[in-house]
């Protein structure tokens, strides 16, 4: 996983200790003085930040740090202070439902940016929506999230009003990569492959249909566990079917060692994923040379966008330990649109926060429109984000680069 009008960061944000762990309920922090304001907001974030995912939970949680910072900084919104609370779920849904049920509880949280895994804000979802407490996701691409899981029958309904999300979902990144896969790329006979979670095998799966409706080809269908490392079987069934190429729909850890195998068996062909794929690790997972493989990733890249300049040269400022990764600009961008929300709420009621803050945090995310990090930051009617840009990445040289951007067209 955008709001409201811009901020331009133009000086490097002055380092500071932002208080990462459990903060106390609205009425012990409000009059906290050396906070520097008379209301404590805190934005939660939920995202792995242990385990094989976390250097994409890091880059959650440090965005989000730096939004609430520049917040603080430039007096965002008169008389808040924003403070971070942050909780490591591992990727597990039952860790995000326990930190989901933890943030609630927190009255001071009015509002969550995470997590990072789709079956992870499945868990979270209900817990939150009861609360009235608005979530926005900076990296959950399911359909079902915010459609409802008749979306593929057409028959949309928006189960959750308090769930956003600031990337596009799978049915536009899916259709994306066949149709680059198909058109650009000129395959014509894939082996589609996923790791039986809600993201991976969702988005194989709209991807399949797409390149089948294009006119291509699915010569075969496997499916691995996540953790596992031992593909050759696999990796055996990609030659012997005779596949041009490999789609995979899950993660990085998984999907780098797919690559490899299916290289060490004979199969000189691509294998092409998500967003779960897009990070260097995919890269280093494999011993083969695996240039010539591809990832779709939601938005532009980053470091290509006037718009990110300064978000990355106050991200690097900061000396965060870990890099803001693939989700960095969208988890700033989401917590910039809480931030918005708050302040919306909080000049509609005189400079105060009312009693119902976090029902009005949620009604107010739905009409914030601002340009952000990403590009203009806008939800549409179901909470997804409105900007449907997208590039494709190609391993060349060892590394990621950029081989196609563009905005979806149906």
């Amino acid at each position: 996983m955008r709001h409201r009008s811009l901020l331009i960061l133009t000086t490097a944000i002055t380092a500071g200790a932002l208080t990462l762990s459990a903060c106390g309920s609205r009425d012990d922090n409000k009059n906290n003085e050396s906070d520097g304001g008379n209301i404590t907001v805190v934005i939660g974030v939920d995202a792995p930040l242990t385990g094989s995912l976390s250097a994409l939970g890091q880059g959650i949680k440090n965005s989000v740090d730096l939004a609430a910072r520049t917040a603080n900084k430039n007096n965002e919104v008169d008389g808040v202070t924003f403070k971070v609370e942050a909780y490591d779920d591992k990727a597990v849904p039952a860790s995000g439902q326990q930190n989901a049920t933890k943030l609630v509880g927190n009255d001071d949280v009015l509002g969550v940016v995470g997590p990072l895994n789709s079956g992870v804000s499945q868990s979270m979802q209900g817990v939150f929506a009861k609360a009235d407490l608005a979530q926005v996701s900076p990296a959950n691409t399911n359909p079902a999230l915010s459609q409802g899981d008749g979306w593929a029958e057409g028959q949309k309904n928006r189960p959750f009003d308090t769930y956003f999300r600031t990337a596009t979902t799978d049915i536009i990144q899916g259709r994306f990569a066949a149709q680059y896969y198909y058109k650009d790329a000129k395959k014509r006979k894939v082996f589609v492959v996923d790791d039986k979670q809600t993201y991976g095998a969702g988005l194989a799966s709209i991807f399949a249909e797409e390149f089948k409706r294009l006119g291509g080809k699915v010569v075969g269908t496997d499916h691995l566990t996540v953790k596992e490392t031992d593909f050759a079987g696999i990796a055996d069934k990609v030659k012997s079917k005779g596949a041009d190429s490999v789609y995979f729909g899950g993660q990085y850890p998984e999907g780098g060692l797919l690559s490899d195998q299916i290289k060490k068996a004979g199969a000189d062909v691509p294998t092409m994923g998500g967003d779960g794929i897009y990070d260097p690790a995919f890269i280093k997972a494999s011993s083969e040379n695996n240039d010539g493989d591809l990832a779709t990733s939601v938005g532009y890249p980053v470091e290509e966008l006037k718009s990110a300049q300064a978000f990355i040269k106050n991200y690097e400022a900061q000396g965060y330990k870990d890099p803001y990764a693939a989700y960095g600009g969208y988890s700033y961008d989401a917590a910039w649109a809480i931030i918005q929300a708050v302040k919306s709420v909080v000049e509609d009621n005189d400079g105060k926060l009312p009693d119902d803050a976090r029902a009005q945090v949620v009604e107010a995310l739905g009409k914030v429109s601002f340009d952000g990090v990403t590009g203009k930051v806008s939800f549409d009617e179901y909470g997804d984000t409105t900007n449907k840009q997208l590039t494709v990445y190609k391993v060349k040289g060892g590394a990621w680069t950029t081989e196609k951007s563009a905005t979806f067209e149906d």
